[in-house]
């Protein structure tokens, strides 16, 4: 008859204390880590009034349109800018009519202000539909704050006595771009 291992228990010990020793093992209680971001350039705007009616002021329909805009440029090489174009046209239909106005001389015009960051456009500027025009530059290494910057255009519209009376609208797309 085989005698019973006394030996057991002290297995069963030793096994817990090799455990709770390689526990000890998995290395320090602390660590660390770099956290890096890389920040590009950005742009964004709101437009202030999303409907700008034209009043009749003096010889033309007169109005403005207010901008609110965020720009991050690079140090080097970098730049940006806001443009415009009108996207829908009026009607055409014996109204106004930005690509093939109804008489010579006849326009949708604009000029700009801008705070700083950006510049603003240069004296008088002439809608387009087939392509864009400016509104302000920004140079390379300029930011706006986080309430960003304002911009606004002033319109004007020649008041061509040809016009049909009834409501005309054309949509303007404002685009702004940094890089």
């Amino acid at each position: 008859m085989k005698k019973p291992l006394k030996t057991l228990p002290l297995l069963a010990l030793g096994l817990l204390v090799t455990a709770s020793l390689a526990h000890a093992q998995f290395g320090n209680p602390t660590g660390t880590t770099t956290v890096s971001v890389i920040i590009g350039p950005q742009a964004g705007l709101s437009i202030t009034n999303s409907s700008t009616p034209l009043a009749l002021s003096g010889t033309n329909f007169t109005g403005s349109t207010g901008l609110t805009y965020y720009v991050r440029t690079t140090t080097t090489g970098g730049g940006g800018s806001i443009t415009l174009e009108v996207t829908s046209d009026f009607a055409c239909g014996g109204g106004p009519c930005v690509g093939t106005p109804p008489s010579p001389g006849d326009a949708l015009t604009y000029s700009c202000t801008v705070a700083g960051p950006g510049t603003a456009c240069s004296g008088t500027q002439t809608a387009s539909t087939t392509g864009t025009t400016n509104v302000a530059s920004f140079a390379p290494n300029v930011h706006t704050t986080a309430a960003g910057s304002t911009a606004s255009v002033a319109w004007t519209l020649t008041n061509d006595p040809t016009y049909k009376t009834g409501t005309y609208n054309a949509t303007v797309t404002f685009t702004i771009s940094a890089s």
